[in-house]
C-alpha cells in the first residue's frame, strides 16, 4: 500500500533512508560487501550514493579528487563510471575490496557405496553392525 503525502505530514511518516543508519566503519563495510555479493552493479553504485551521502557527499569529492556535481552523476542510477573513479570513490571513503575465492559448486563429500547395484537411486553406507543405513536419495 502506497502512503500518500497527507498520510506521511499527518503520522509523521517518511520514507526510510539507509545512509541514516551507515555510522560507523563497520556499518559501511558490512552494507558494501552484501551488496557487492549481489553482483548487480546498479545496486553497488546505489550503496555507494548511500555511503557518500552518509559521510558527506562534498566531502567524499573532494577526497577523491572529483566534483560534487561529477560525482552524483558516477552514482546515479544507470551510470556507467570507470573502474578508477569507483576506485577514488572507495578509497575516498577508506574502503577496499578484496579478492576471495569463491564458495565451491560442489557441496557433496565424502564417498558412498551401493550395497545392491540393481538399486543404484539409493546411497547407501555400512555401519559396524554390517546393515546399510540410508543416507540420500539421488
Amino acid at each position: 500500500m502506497a502512503i500518500n503525502q497527507a498520510a506521511m505530514e499527518k503520522y509523521g511518516i517518511r520514507p526510510f533512508d539507509v545512509a541514516e543508519h551507515l555510522k560507523t566503519d563497520e556499518d559501511i563495510s558490512g552494507y558494501l560487501t552484501e551488496v557487492l555479493a549481489e553482483g548487480d552493479m546498479d545496486a553497488l553504485l546505489k550503496a555507494l550514493n548511500n555511503v557518500a551521502r552518509a559521510r558527506g557527499m562534498s566531502q567524499v569529492a573532494e577526497a577523491a579528487g572529483v566534483g560534487r556535481e561529477s560525482l552524483y552523476k558516477a552514482l546515479s542510477e544507470g551510470a556507467k563510471p570507470r573502474f578508477d573513479t569507483i576506485n577514488k570513490v572507495l578509497n575516498a571513503l577508506g574502503v577496499c575490496l578484496r579478492a576471495e575465492p569463491a564458495e565451491p559448486k560442489v557441496t557433496r563429500t565424502g564417498v558412498a557405496t551401493y550395497t545392491n547395484p540393481g538399486r543404484r537411486g539409493i546411497k547407501t553406507a555400512r555401519t559396524k553392525a554390517g546393515r546399510g543405513e540410508n543416507l540420500q536419495r539421488a
